[in-house]
C-alpha cells in the first residue's frame, strides 16, 4: 500500500450495516479520504443525505472537494463529541445511521510531519486537529513520571512503563525531547533486550500508540459520542463502530451491552418488584456478532488485521429519562 493511501477497512461490511435508504439521512463520523462516505453516497438516491465530520485539516480539504461536486453531502470539521451541536445546526434532528471509524487514518501515519509514526523522523506532534490541544512533545516536557508512567501504562498496555518514563524523564534533562527518532530511541534502550513476546512488533510501538490515544483524548470521546448519537437515531436506525485495538472496541462493546438492557443493566434495579413486562424497553439492540477483516482483506490491506466492527439498532423504545447516565 503506497504511503499516504488510504484504504478503507471493513467498507462492504460496514455500509451493508447501516442498511442504507436512498431518501435516508446518515452520517459518517470520520471522513479519512472518504472512502466510507463515497460508498454510502453510491447507494443513495436524490433524497438522500449523507453528513460527515473529521477534525483531521487535510480531511477537511478532501471533504469540501466532495461537497462542491455534491449536494447530497455536508461536511463539518468536529470532534466527535461535537456531533449533537454539528446535526442540530443542520436541522436533522432525526437520522438513520451513524457510522464510527476509530483510530488514525494511513495519511495520519504516512505523513513525517505529523509525527504519528516512530518509521518517520519528524516533530512530535500526533495532535488528529493541530490547532487544538498539546502536543506529544509538549506533554512529554512537562508530565511527571507518575504521570508518563500512567498513559504508557494505561493506553499503550505497556509492562515497562515506568522503565520508559523515567528513560524520558532522563533524556529531557539532557535535552527536549521533540523529534520522533528521539522517542524511539529512548524507549528502545529503556525496554533493551528483555522479551516483550512479539519480537514483530517494535519496543516503541506501545508507547507511541499510548501517546496518540492520549493527546488526541480518542478514548473519551468515544465515550462520549456513542451516547450522544443515539437520541438522533430515528427507530430502526443503526450505529456502527469499527474499532482497530481493545482499549477502544472494550468501550464499544460494553456501551451496546449496557444499552440493550433496561436500566443499562443495572443489577440493582433488575432485583425490583416489577415484572418483566413493565419494564421499559432497551434503547439499543445488537445486531449479530462482532465482524472482523477476512483473510483476503488482511492481505491486501494488512493495517485492517485488528479490526472489529460492531453493530446496534435503534428500538422503538423511549430513551430514560437519565440518559446517558449509567450508558458511558
Amino acid at each position: 500500500m503506497p504511503n499516504g493511501t488510504h484504504v478503507p477497512v471493513l467498507l462492504q461490511e460496514a455500509v451493508a450495516a447501516l442498511e442504507v435508504k436512498p431518501t435516508g439521512v446518515y452520517v459518517d463520523a470520520t471522513f479519512g479520504r472518504g472512502g466510507h462516505a463515497s460508498a454510502i453516497l453510491s447507494r443513495l438516491g436524490p433524497g438522500g443525505r449523507l453528513v460527515a465530520v473529521d477534525r483531521d485539516p487535510d480531511a477537511a480539504h478532501a471533504a469540501d472537494a466532495l461537497a462542491a461536486r455534491d449536494p447530497r453531502f455536508a461536511f463539518r470539521r468536529a470532534w466527535f463529541s461535537e456531533l449533537p451541536d454539528v446535526l442540530a445546526a443542520l436541522a436533522h434532528a432525526q437520522v438513520d445511521g451513524v457510522l464510527f471509524d476509530l483510530g488514525t487514518s494511513s495519511p495520519q501515519i504516512d505523513d513525517a510531519a505529523r509525527g504519528f509514526s516512530f518509521r518517520f523522523y519528524g516533530p512530535l506532534d500526533m495532535r488528529m486537529d493541530p490547532s487544538r490541544g498539546e502536543s506529544a512533545a509538549a506533554f512529554l516536557a512537562r508530565a511527571s513520571v507518575r504521570e508518563l508512567t500512567e498513559v504508557i501504562r494505561d493506553y499503550g498496555e505497556e509492562r515497562f512503563a515506568q522503565s520508559i518514563a523515567r528513560a524520558v524523564a532522563a533524556a529531557r534533562a539532557r535535552e527536549p525531547v521533540v523529534r520522533t527518532g528521539q522517542l524511539r530511541q529512548i524507549v528502545g534502550e529503556a525496554v533493551g533486550a528483555r522479551t516483550r513476546g512479539d519480537w514483530s512488533q517494535d519496543p516503541a510501538t506501545r508507547t507511541f500508540q499510548a501517546l496518540r490515544i492520549f493527546v488526541n483524548r480518542e478514548l473519551s470521546e468515544v465515550a462520549l459520542a456513542l451516547p450522544a448519537v443515539v437520541p438522533f437515531l430515528r427507530a430502526g436506525g443503526r450505529l456502527a463502530v469499527i474499532s482497530f485495538h481493545s482499549l477502544e472496541d472494550r468501550i464499544v462493546k460494553r456501551f451496546i451491552a449496557r444499552a440493550g438492557k433496561p436500566f443499562a443493566g443495572d443489577p440493582a434495579a433488575a432485583r425490583l418488584a416489577i415484572r418483566s413486562d413493565a419494564l421499559p424497553g432497551a434503547p439499543l439492540a445488537a445486531v449479530g456478532r462482532a465482524i472482523k477483516p477476512s483473510a483476503a482483506e488482511v492481505e491486501r490491506n494488512p493495517r485492517a488485521r485488528s479490526a472489529v466492527l460492531r453493530v446496534a439498532e435503534r428500538t422503538a423504545h423511549p430513551l430514560p429519562v437519565d440518559w446517558p447516565k449509567g450508558y458511558q
